[in-house]
């Protein structure tokens, strides 16, 4: 019987840890192919687009041309215009500052914040693991979109308080994740060494434990991603998201909606590039996460 042979690793050391993280590189799928090239490409020449945006030759997002009202994809408007007679492809160029900007910043946030609570509760136990619990479970009770409709309401809708209320609604599932990395790197070797070597617990938390759950949680930033965006496109498109006449992805597929059995495209137009942008984010978190998968080693 052939025994196949096992998959190349290697071993990185973390500074300031006894540990050791073993990044296991299937070398077999070294190349990352078309479902990780595409989606980046065009994760790319979006982000590309929207950096330069102004200086582009596309027309003024706000800018109104009555004589090519609701006009089907063209050569000179490429994804049509919409119920103002406004060019669609610009304001989807302009929409996806509102969502790239709050798609990463809610997430990174959360993570961040994320990270200090879960490695709180998982660490010390008793009343921080009780309260952290507790302030995570009352915000799960609440649908994300609900709670951030409420919030909204109250505070009112721009792109500070939207990227607020959507950290919040990030939060938990970091924590949770963090949490449960801590409880398992509590109990390892090299933090019960470092502790009966006079460590404090704010040296182990940051030199012996954080390395070792970092990775893991940014290994989600990506689908969380992809999450926050849609949450921001369900937000505007139900009204409560940023008011017009900025534009949005979920605001302008809210503003087609009426016209969408005469008039399709002003709907479909935003609604396939959240689509696609959504979709390439989640090909390319699974790629690099089948591609380096990371787990701690017995050395």
């Amino acid at each position: 019987m052939t025994v196949a042979p096992s998959r190349p690793s290697l071993f990185v050391e973390v500074p300031g840890s006894d540990a050791a993280v073993l990044i296991r590189k299937d070398v077999s799928s070294s190349r990352l192919g078309l479902g990780f090239w595409l989606p980046a490409i065009w994760m790319l020449l979006l982000l590309f687009s929207v950096v330069f945006a102004d200086i582009l030759p596309i027309r003024d997002p706000t800018e109104s041309n009555f004589a090519n009202l609701k006009s089907r994809p063209n050569l000179t408007n490429w994804l049509g215009t919409d119920v103002l007679a406004r060019d669609i492809f610009s304001r989807v160029i302009y929409g996806a500052r509102i969502s790239l900007t709050v798609g990463f910043l809610a997430p990174v946030l959360g993570m961040i914040i994320g990270l200090g609570l879960g490695m709180l509760a998982g660490y010390f136990k008793g009343i921080a693991e009780t309260s952290i619990v507790g302030m995570i479970d009352i915000i799960l009770a609440f649908p994300n979109i609900v709670l951030a409709m409420v919030i909204l309401f109250f505070a009112g809708a721009d792109i500070i308080n939207l990227t607020i209320v959507l950290t919040v609604t990030s939060i938990p599932a970091n924590t949770r994740i963090a949490r449960a990395s801590t409880l398992s790197y509590s109990k390892r070797e090299f933090v019960m060494a470092a502790r009966a070597q006079g460590a404090s617990d704010l040296r182990i938390l940051f030199y012996e434990i954080l390395p070792n759950i970092l990775l893991p949680n940014l290994a989600y930033v990506l689908s969380f991603m992809s999450i926050i965006i849609m949450i921001e496109g369900s937000l505007s498109f139900l009204g409560v998201g940023i008011p017009p006449p900025t534009p949005t992805w979920g605001g302008m597929i809210a503003e087609g909606f009426a016209d969408i059995n005469t008039d399709p495209h002003m709907s479909f137009m935003p609604a396939l590039v959240l689509f696609l942008t959504v979709l390439s984010l989640n090909l390319v978190g699974d790629r690099l996460r089948r591609k380096f998968a990371i787990r701690e080693s017995s050395l």
